[in-house]
């Protein structure tokens, strides 16, 4: 299996750090991507770090991704309550995927609280603030070594 991760984020994520930082945090997209990064080097993964507000990319990415990578972590920001179509493009992907959200969507308004992305995703982390990037990079690495024993 492919050690080359996607980390997908959504809209509104390129202004991390400096929307809502009582909810989000002081962290920005930058810092979380070379957390990742070195994390990544650590569990000896290759990562492909993306971000965008259009619904068209972020399924573009997941299609790319079919052909080279072993796992998927996405953030899909307001996209995981409304995108049937990302949920679809994540159905066709074999590998694992792994939902996060930065915040707990639970302790917030309630449209929040329903992810059409979960129906596919392996595990959800929410509430862990920018580590669950980590956490779920981690898991990942996990699956991945387990299936090359």
């Amino acid at each position: 299996m492919s050690r080359l991760v996607y980390v997908l984020n959504g809209p509104n994520l390129n202004l991390l750090g400096k929307r809502q930082p009582h909810i989000y945090g002081h962290t920005t997209l930058a810092d979380v991507e070379t957390e990742c990064r070195a994390l990544a080097k650590e569990l000896k993964l290759e990562l492909r770090f993306h971000q965008s507000n259009r619904e068209y990319e972020i399924i573009d990415w997941v299609h790319e991704a079919r052909e080279s990578a072993g796992g998927i972590v996405i953030n899909p920001a307001a996209f995981t309550h409304t995108s049937v179509a990302v949920l679809d493009a994540l159905n066709a992907f074999d590998g694992h995927v792994f939902e996060v959200h930065i915040s707990n969507v639970h302790k917030r308004e309630p449209f929040r609280h329903h992810s059409y992305v979960s129906l596919r995703s392996d595990g959800v982390i929410a509430g862990f603030g920018t580590q669950g990037y980590c956490l779920a990079l981690r898991r990942v690495a996990t699956l991945i070594d387990e299936k090359q024993g």
